[in-house]
């Protein structure tokens, strides 16, 4: 690899890590599922979701820096502990679900790619990334992530495979289309809660703190209070924004690479990431097929470990456990314990009857669900002078974010309504 691409990845930390494994397999069902069933029509929600995303996801980063904690920690420590409880037993469910179809579609997609059986491949993904998360150092293994994130280019160049109608994309994308449908309104808050999700914002504040133990501004995560400066937070300020934008463009593209393929086409119903890409052999021919392919493996390698440490990171500061990938197995059972546990426990999903899409894509309707109370206590925190000092909110960090809080409670109550009735 040229060495300013390294130089580049050496810069990117845990805000752009975050943004690249919102793209994981599950995502990329749902994304695909947009695109076949409604066309270009929600193309305009990626653009809508970025400047919301940066904003709450900078918030997390910010607060893990300057306290040193991870937010499940200052929640425990400045706010209600049930309500707490009730988000971590909630993130470990759908973290866990989310895992299960995670790996499931990696080894489908191998599967296509190399025609080996789907269970030992299956195994093989499992313990693959157990091995990263448990065995491998913070610095080697935070580089391996990173190296991952360049997996997600397979969605912009199969896009370009594709003949596109440009002006329809353009025109979806900067005009929304809204139609107040159970069905148009349901996917609308289940991008909100794959792209706003409660996995990310425990992930990313804990990766600050651990940055921050391995750059000696910490000695645990946790302990103390690190000092840090105006350019800490710019720095990831920028990493964060670079991250949220990524991951928005990769959602764009597979889309409208849905669009334009399987929409196009009359498949309007997609259950798995790794369907997706069988479906687009026919139509855009074997590469783009293969890419996409690759694109799921790459993704759930970058993701599966993020599920599962973000419910670990929780977890333990919920019960006041040792944490951090940065400790070895023996130094922090409890938190290699979770780490383990919702790992198999995916893997287990595997071998049930249970339809995985189907209940990811309740997951991430859950998600866009039990988002805006997690967001209110964000915002909270990060208004709270006494947690934050000098680096609370500014107007703008406000605005935006009790915006799109406002926005996803509405919808998201609004979905529920539906579903009752």
């Amino acid at each position: 690899m040229p060495s300013r691409w390294k130089n580049f990845l050496k810069k990117l930390g845990p805000g752009f890590i975050t943004g690249a494994s919102d793209d994981d397999p599950s995502g990329i069902a749902t994304y695909s599922q947009t695109g076949a069933q409604f066309g270009y029509t929600q193309l305009w929600t990626t653009l809508f979701s970025l400047p919301f995303m940066i904003v709450i996801q900078e918030m997390c980063g910010r607060i893990g820096m300057v306290t040193g904690t991870g937010l499940a920690g200052v929640i425990r420590k400045h706010h209600s502990k049930k309500i707490l409880y009730a988000a971590v037993s909630l993130l470990m469910i759908a973290n866990t679900i989310n895992i299960g179809a995670d790996l499931g579609a990696m080894a489908a997609a191998a599967n296509l790619i190399l025609g080996w059986p789907f269970i030992p491949l299956l195994i093989g993904m499992t313990l693959l990334t157990l091995v990263l998360e448990i065995f491998i150092s913070y610095k080697t293994y935070a580089m391996f992530l990173k190296y991952l994130t360049l997996s997600l280019f397979a969605y912009i160049i199969t896009l370009f495979i594709v003949k596109q109608p440009w002006n329809t994309i353009l025109w979806s994308t900067f005009v929304p289309h809204i139609t107040f449908s159970k069905d148009y309104l349901m996917n609308i808050v289940a991008l909100l809660g794959t792209t706003i999700s409660p996995y990310l914002f425990f992930w990313q504040a804990d990766e600050e703190v651990e940055e921050e133990v391995a750059e000696g501004k910490l000695k645990a995560m946790g302990v103390g209070t690190p000092k840090i400066d105006a350019s800490d937070i710019k720095r990831m300020r920028i990493d964060t924004a670079m991250g949220m934008t990524f991951s928005n463009v990769i959602a764009f593209f597979i889309i409208a690479t849905a669009a334009s393929t399987l929409g196009a086409h009359g498949i309007t119903d997609i259950t798995t990431a790794d369907q997706a890409a069988k479906a687009l052999e026919p139509l855009a021919g074997p590469f783009a097929s293969l890419l996409f392919a690759i694109g799921i493996i790459g993704t759930g390698l970058l993701a599966v470990p993020v599920l599962a440490g973000s419910a670990s990171y929780a977890l333990s500061e919920a019960f006041g456990w040792r944490e951090g990938l940065y400790l070895k197995m023996k130094q922090a059972h409890g938190f290699y314990g979770i780490i383990t546990i919702a790992t198999l426990g995916g893997l287990l999903i595997n071998f049930t009857h249970i339809p995985p899409f189907k209940v990811l894509y309740y997951t991430a309707v859950l998600n866009g669900v039990v988002s805006p109370p997690l967001m209110i206590l964000i915002l909270l925190i990060a208004n709270d002078k006494k947690i934050m000092g000098k680096f609370v909110n500014g107007t703008w960090s406000n605005v935006l974010g009790w915006m799109i809080t406002i926005v996803m409670g509405v919808v998201g109550l609004g979905v529920v309504g539906m579903m009752v009735v």
